[in-house]
């Protein structure tokens, strides 16, 4: 058996793990266009403030390759894909044949197309290579003066590391608040006001419409007209699924790749997984990407065990992140801030400790969480939410102190403890 994976991630690993737990013969090739082992994205901000160093970012050594007896193409793109035939053409001009396939390209950070996007000191921030380069024009340019443009979670650990740095911080977000696609207002303004508290520029209902600057980065213009000052820009507006192998291929895709439940595409053999492909949020009742790290290993485990021939469901995911911001330990989970009056919310917030807990509600089954300063527990309400259970004869003390395994009822506790366990 030949299985070629693209890609490079988490995803690609997991198949990887799967596939070998079912077949130790068959041979994996795996393909990337970037050179680098496989490393874990959400730590490069860490490495940028200085917190880690580059070399812990790597969450599987180079041994993990010969272990699995996987060969490796790395630095190089594939640049199309032969569904007919079964065979990818790399960059160089290179095919290779495949039984088995894996995409798993993960997304494209989106940058938009304004005046100045090619001066020097322009940048996105999503892959290793991406750090390395801001690493090196702060060192070369001794950056002073950053724009951050986008205020979601990448935007923000981009702001955190970058005062680390003893930067100024100026963060532009097009929408009425900060993290607005993942959070709630209160929530949105707790964090703001750490943000500020460190020194940072917070503009929101603003964006960049153009990057001024000979050669380099200088100012900004924003949209209201106002110049910022600035040596650096940092575009973290949020990625796209990866579909550009797929494009003219009779693959299916709406917004990333559309797969079954087995993570397999309309073409039988070739499969998708992690950000580029599109499953099942279980508390929108949609099928989207879920571009979060735990997810694409689900998905690449899934998509590993089918492609090796052991039957394996996706029964879909929930839209979770946990981050500390400022100090502050952040989750949010499926729906957190939904319209509609068959929703319902539970709220507890201490101004003096800045914790906020907020559960939102359907028909009595949890569809959304936060918790902004204490997380305690969050892995029993992502249960919740994933099992739909009903909580109203325990709705009273769901967001309590004293609330954990022993406040569920006795059958969905004995299912925690004997059946699947209890994810955090």
């Amino acid at each position: 058996m030949e299985y070629v994976i693209i890609g490079n991630s988490v995803a690609a690993v997991a198949a990887v793990e799967a596939i070998r737990n079912h077949d130790g013969d068959g041979k994996i090739l795996i393909i990337s266009d970037e050179p680098y082992s496989a490393y874990s994205r959400p730590l490069i901000t860490y490495a940028l403030a200085g917190k880690i160093s580059e070399d812990t970012i790597f969450y599987r050594d180079k041994s993990f390759y010969d272990k699995n007896k996987v060969k490796t193409i790395l630095g190089v793109k594939a640049t199309s894909l032969n569904t007919k035939e079964k065979y990818i053409t790399l960059k160089d001009g290179d095919k290779i044949y495949f039984n088995k396939l894996l995409i798993s390209t993960g997304g494209i950070p989106i940058s938009p197309n304004i005046q100045g996007r090619d001066l020097h000191g322009v940048f996105t921030f999503t892959k290793f290579d991406d750090l390395k380069r801001i690493r090196k024009y702060i060192d070369q340019y001794r950056v002073g003066e950053t724009v951050v443009v986008g205020g979601g979670l990448i935007g923000l650990k981009t702001v955190e590391a970058l005062t680390m740095l003893k930067m100024k911080v100026s963060i532009i977000e097009l929408a009425d608040r900060i993290l607005s696609a993942t959070f709630d207002k209160k929530a949105s303004s707790i964090i703001e006001q750490s943000l500020r508290k460190i020194g940072c520029e917070v503009i929101t209902g603003n964006t960049v419409s153009k990057i001024k600057g000979r050669g380099r980065v200088s100012a900004v213009i924003l949209k209201d007209g106002k110049k910022i000052n600035c040596d650096m820009v940092i575009f973290a507006i949020g990625v796209t699924p990866n579909i550009d192998l797929v494009r003219n291929t009779d693959i299916k895709t709406n917004r990333g790749i559309i797969v079954d439940s087995h993570m397999q595409t309309n073409v039988p053999d070739i499969y998708a997984a992690g950000d580029v492909a599109e499953g099942l949020d279980l508390t929108a009742g949609v099928t989207r990407p879920i571009a979060i790290w735990p997810n694409a290993y689900r998905q690449g485990s899934i998509a590993g065990c089918n492609m090796a021939g052991i039957t394996k469901e996706y029964t879909g995911g929930i839209v979770m992140n946990s981050i500390e911001l400022c100090n502050l330990p952040t989750i949010s989970m499926g729906l957190t801030d939904p319209k509609g009056d068959e929703y319902e919310t539970i709220e507890y917030y201490n101004d003096e400790k800045q914790v906020y807990k907020k559960i939102v509600l359907k028909e009595n089954n949890i569809v959304g969480a936060i918790f902004i300063n204490n997380i305690d527990r969050a892995g029993i309400y992502r249960n919740l939410i994933i099992d739909k259970v009903d909580i109203s004869s325990f709705k009273e003390h769901i967001l309590k102190e004293d609330f954990g395994l022993i406040s569920l009822p006795k059958e969905y506790r004995k299912h925690l403890v004997s059946g699947p366990g209890l994810e955090v």
